[in-house]
């Protein structure tokens, strides 16, 4: 069933979070104007405003990839996804503003792998919300996708912590791998956003469901921890009975 508002279980706290997601990026971007246009000589500090802006506002899209997984069951992917995007954040503001140490080795591979899992995260979370509910066959393609990013992630961040490997067959190996991942994610996003409306828990149906009714059944999900899918399901059963009575 799909509802007339697409992003379920708008809870308090998903509310906050976009707001100073969406506040962060705004001050992040305004800074970024005024040091284009702030005249004067473009020196150090600009370009450290500059690549503050860049930072806040990837990091804005990866929280938006990891919030669209509220109020459903994969909500802990989006979580964890939250808390690796801190690594990179904080590791890459401290070498935009750090020191003469803001180079370290240590900094630069908390970096590197955190910000290997963050993506990696955030592209699981699209791609679980986007399959939710699919067909048997779609899952399967979702897992080996999502085991191919994986892997790459994992042989990336060894390198990032300086792993021995043969520079020839790693480059390869890492070349193969993320070429069927691109091309996993996107068959999988294409199948699950224009693909039959069969789905692997029944037909879909788009229903236009009014504002009021619709924050009800969001407070309903978030009380009871369960997804805006559940509780319509349990409310049209209860009213009209079970399609074997």
């Amino acid at each position: 069933m799909t509802t007339a508002r697409p992003a379920p279980g708008a809870t308090p706290a998903r509310r906050v979070i976009v707001i100073v997601t969406i506040a962060s990026f705004s001050v992040a971007a305004l800074l970024g104007v005024l040091a284009l246009l702030g005249g004067g000589e473009f020196g150090e500090t600009q370009v450290q405003v500059l690549l503050t802006t860049l930072v806040v506002g990837v990091v804005s899209v990866a929280v938006l990839c990891y919030l669209a997984t509220a109020g459903t069951s994969y909500q802990a992917v989006g979580a964890f996804g939250g808390l690796a995007a801190v690594v990179p954040l904080a590791t890459s503001l401290l070498m935009i503003w750090g020191g003469d140490d803001r180079f370290a080795d240590g900094l630069v591979e908390a970096f590197g792998v955190g910000t290997i899992a963050a993506a990696t995260l955030a592209q699981a979370c699209l791609l679980l919300v986007l399959v939710a509910g699919r067909g048997p066959g779609l899952r399967v393609l979702l897992a080996l996708t999502l085991l191919l990013a994986t892997l790459l992630a994992a042989i990336l961040s060894a390198l990032v912590l300086g792993a021995d490997a043969d520079d020839d067959v790693t480059a390869r190996l890492i070349g193969v791998i993320a070429i069927l991942d691109v091309l996993g994610t996107v068959v999988v996003a294409a199948l699950a956003k224009f693909g039959p409306e069969e789905r692997g828990d029944g037909v879909r149906a788009s229903v236009a469901v009014p504002p009021d009714l619709l924050d009800a059944v969001d407070r309903r999900a978030a009380e009871q921890g369960r997804t805006r899918q559940q509780v319509v399901e349990d409310a049209l059963r209860s009213h009209i009975g079970s399609p074997t009575s």
